[in-house]
């Protein structure tokens, strides 16, 4: 199995949390910012629960603990939105 960490892949270093945006800092020297409603799980936690979060593994993501949500830098980059779950509820016929 090849562990070599590909030096190419955007990798973030920090993050900020404001009231509207996620913003990332990224190893390269590109700071890149999505809109916070992008994540419905931080755009409805409290500003402590969105100050709280771990950058994962070499820098490939960041992770909320207090309300389990998960943003990859490529889905930052690439401006993938997070699914809200589905609200339909199947009825018994």
């Amino acid at each position: 199995m090849n562990t070599v960490v590909n030096i190419y892949e955007p990798r973030l270093i920090n993050l900020e949390v404001t009231e509207d945006e996620i913003i990332a800092y990224l190893m390269d020297g590109r700071t890149i910012a999505v809109p916070l409603v992008w994540s419905w799980r931080l755009s409805k936690a409290t500003y402590q629960q969105r100050q709280h979060f771990k950058i994962l593994g070499d820098g490939q993501g960041v992770h909320w603990p207090d309300i389990d949500e998960d943003i990859s830098v490529e889905g930052m980059l690439h401006g993938t939105p997070a699914r809200r779950p589905s609200n339909s509820t199947k009825q018994a016929a």
